[in-house]
């Protein structure tokens, strides 16, 4: 069932059917989902400990004291499980976050290894540097997430009028602590990719760079709908970050570029575009005489025409 397309001959130019295509990107497909499955399984196992880890930090910013109640001098609020099931769907939701988070470098080293084929093999060699770049970013998203969330929390239960209670839903709470962790990691994987497409000839750096105004703008309105709580905090820690790393791929990119010229002075060009042809025209050299000859040897001593000119069959030598 999970026999690679790659054991079958392979074409000089990495050519593949689409059924090959289809069959390999099953296989992939497999392979990450099984690495993420294992963990999760894993993860099971130490759910008490990952749901505290993930909770503390905001309990301790907002959580309201186990001490008897009293007057309070500021809002705070408490996680509750609402419902018979509610503590296994958590579990399920924080194992399941926890074994994509932690299964990173695999499931990106499968989306690398499925377009490395469409690649030249001089570019293949980027295949280590894109798994090691891409699971720092995708982690560094993901602890982003997570050390904003008790600011956004804090500054959200400050809200609270000073005579109410709050109490966070526990499916809800982990329900944004999941969608902040996968869309802060994916988020920083976009420099990753405009990098990618550089390497790969698509995109040049100054094409990237021409577009920064509406990547600016993009990113923000990005930043504004993937944040579950929607505040201009937390939107703005998200975009930020992104945006930095945004143009620290445009550097690179520029720099991959003016290193690509020097090595090939073509390279900027696409497929169907000629490369500049120099048409100067050279310098005419002295004039060499070559003697010509007017007849072929059987001529030389066949009949005269009326006009001198040799003949062969009743032609004319010339015709």
């Amino acid at each position: 069932m999970l026999k690679s397309a790659r054991k079958q001959e392979k074409d000089p130019e990495g050519r593949m059917p689409l059924a090959a295509h289809l069959r390999e990107l099953r296989n992939r497909l497999l392979k990450s989902v099984l690495a993420i499955m294992v963990i999760t399984v894993i993860a099971m196992w130490q759910y008490d400990a990952i749901a505290h880890f993930v909770t503390g930090p905001v309990i301790e910013s907002v959580g309201c004291s186990k001490e008897p109640s009293g007057p309070r001098t500021h809002p705070c609020a408490q996680v509750v499980a609402n419902g018979l099931l509610a503590p296994f769907t958590i579990m399920l939701k924080v194992s399941l976050t926890t074994g994509v988070v932690i299964a990173t470098p695999v499931w990106l080293y499968q989306l690398w290894a499925f377009l490395a084929p469409g690649l030249h093999r001089h570019e293949k060699k980027y295949a280590l540097g894109f798994v090691g770049a891409g699971a720092p970013l995708f982690l560094g998203g993901a602890y982003l997430a997570y050390a904003v969330l008790p600011t956004t929390a804090g500054a959200l239960v400050g809200l609270t009028p000073s005579d109410w209670a709050n109490f966070f839903p526990a499916d809800e709470f982990f329900d944004i602590v999941t969608r902040m962790v996968l869309v802060f990691g994916l988020a920083f994987e976009l420099p990753l990719l405009l990098v990618l497409l550089n390497f790969g000839g698509v995109l040049t750096g100054s094409r990237i760079l021409s577009w920064w105004r509406f990547m600016v703008l993009g990113i923000t309105v990005f930043a504004a709908l993937a944040t579950p709580t929607g505040d201009p905090l937390t939107m703005g820690l998200l975009a930020a970050p992104i945006v930095v790393l945004y143009f620290g791929a445009v550097g690179i990119c520029l720099f991959n570029d003016r290193r690509r010229k020097l090595g090939n002075p073509d390279a900027g060009l696409s497929d169907d575009e000629a490369s500049e042809l120099d048409l100067t025209p050279d310098e005419v050299g002295e004039i060499e005489p070559v003697a010509s000859r007017r007849m072929l040897p059987e001529q030389a001593s066949g009949e005269a025409g009326e006009n001198g000119a040799g003949r062969r069959g009743g032609y004319d030598d010339f015709t």
